[in-house]
């Protein structure tokens, strides 16, 4: 829309709510009718003070022009009220009276009027002090608006900032969690265990497992003898086989020193047949050491390797401290089967009589007689896996 001299009011600013305040009639309809012409139509007419903050309050206004000499409340203090009020002091004001001194004009100045104007009003003065109010009001509008709308995105951001912070502390508290229990357990299991929250296992507990004990014989020998390089090669190469199998059969991994390895199935994660299962890993174990010794006795080293395997109830749960934790099997059954490996020659594998039960229908096995076993009160008749009765396969 555009008054009669073709100019558009306040592009940015369309049909903006103006105020006329003035106690006189023929002041509020010539200020009206030059308003209209000039292009703006959306004026409210208030006849003094009380009732412009009245109106004020009631909705909302893009500029006021205030008449200064009315009676009981005149402009001045008009403006001051609106300027002390969180509501209404953004709103601009223009100061009109038929005042000319400049005392006048400084203090509507000094109590916030955006600008003055002297009645008879000159039409081509009033568009322009108009327009440049309305504008500068609209300039206003946008700058909070923006603060507004990045106070939010700042607000949102914090948010994602602490999300991000909680997810962060929470990955790399899972990655400390993954890393502690990999120590000890498969890939795979320890993936499990993190996934379903199942840490609660790793608590002190009694269960059966299948223990199995394997080191190398003549090691301390060699180790007597050789270069520490060439000790911490043989033990690399060794721990990379045997670490494999442990690994594929998803056994737990209680502790290894130098060449002595134990590992146990059945827990934390309760497995099928773990003495079977043993069994296969221990015979898998033997195939691929068997390639090493042939490979070190090459090189002048006499070592071979021999495991023994026990069944029965243990206690289990981390041990250790801070910054250390092992996962460990407390019992006779962890006795067994290191005392077993103990008397193994090269190639055996002897198992106890609760795992022969076990893996009799699946392996061949031959009876080696009553071993007396350091730290075991009887004497325990043990066998030697010869080999799989039938082909296996991984169960």
């Amino acid at each position: 829309m555009t008054n009669k001299e073709g100019i558009a009011p306040v592009a940015c600013v369309p049909d903006p709510a103006l105020l006329v305040v003035d106690d006189n009639e023929d002041n509020r309809l010539t200020l009206s009718l030059q308003l209209n012409g000039q292009g703006y139509h959306n004026i409210t007419i208030a006849t003094n003070g009380q009732e412009a903050l009245s109106v004020l309050s009631s909705k909302p206004f893009e500029l006021v022009l205030l008449d200064i000499m009315m009676p009981d409340l005149n402009g001045y203090e008009v403006l001051a009220r609106m300027r002390s009020s969180p509501e209404l002091r953004n709103i601009p004001v223009i100061m009109i009276s038929a005042i000319g001194e400049l005392d006048s004009v400084v203090h509507c100045i000094e109590l916030g009027a955006e600008d003055y104007l002297p009645k008879p009003f000159e039409p081509t003065l009033l568009r322009a002090r108009v327009r440049a109010s309305l504008e500068r009001k609209w300039l206003h509008d946008q700058v909070v608006a923006q603060a507004a709308d990045l106070a939010a995105q700042a607000a949102e951001l914090a948010t994602w900032n602490k999300t991000l912070e909680q997810r962060l502390a929470d990955q790399l508290a899972e990655i400390e969690r993954m890393g502690k229990l990999r120590r000890f357990l498969s890939p795979q299991i320890a993936d499990l265990i993190v996934a379903s929250g199942m840490e609660k296992q790793l608590q002190s507990h009694r269960r059966e497992i299948t223990a199995l004990f394997c080191d190398l014989r003549g090691f301390t020998g060699f180790s007597e003898t050789s270069d520490p390089e060439d000790v911490v090669m043989l033990l690399r190469d060794y721990h990379a086989a045997i670490g494999q199998i442990i690994i594929k059969y998803s056994a737990t991994l209680e502790h290894f020193a130098g060449d002595g390895v134990m590992v146990f199935l059945n827990d934390p994660v309760p497995i099928d047949k773990p003495e079977l299962k043993a069994v296969r890993m221990a015979l898998e174990m033997r195939d691929a050491i068997g390639t090493l010794t042939e490979k070190w006795r090459r090189l002048g080293h006499d070592i071979g390797f021999g495991i023994g395997i026990s069944h029965g109830f243990a206690t289990l749960g981390t041990i250790g401290f801070e910054g250390r934790f092992d996962y460990a099997a407390i019992g006779t059954v962890s006795n067994i089967a290191s005392r077993l490996c103990d008397e193994a020659k090269p190639g055996q594998i002897l198992i106890s009589p609760r795992v022969l039960m076990a893996v009799e229908d699946s392996m061949k096995v031959q009876p080696v007689g009553e071993l007396t076993l350091k730290g075991i009160r009887r004497p325990m008749t043990a066998y030697n896996v010869v080999a799989p009765s039938a082909p296996t396969r991984t169960e």
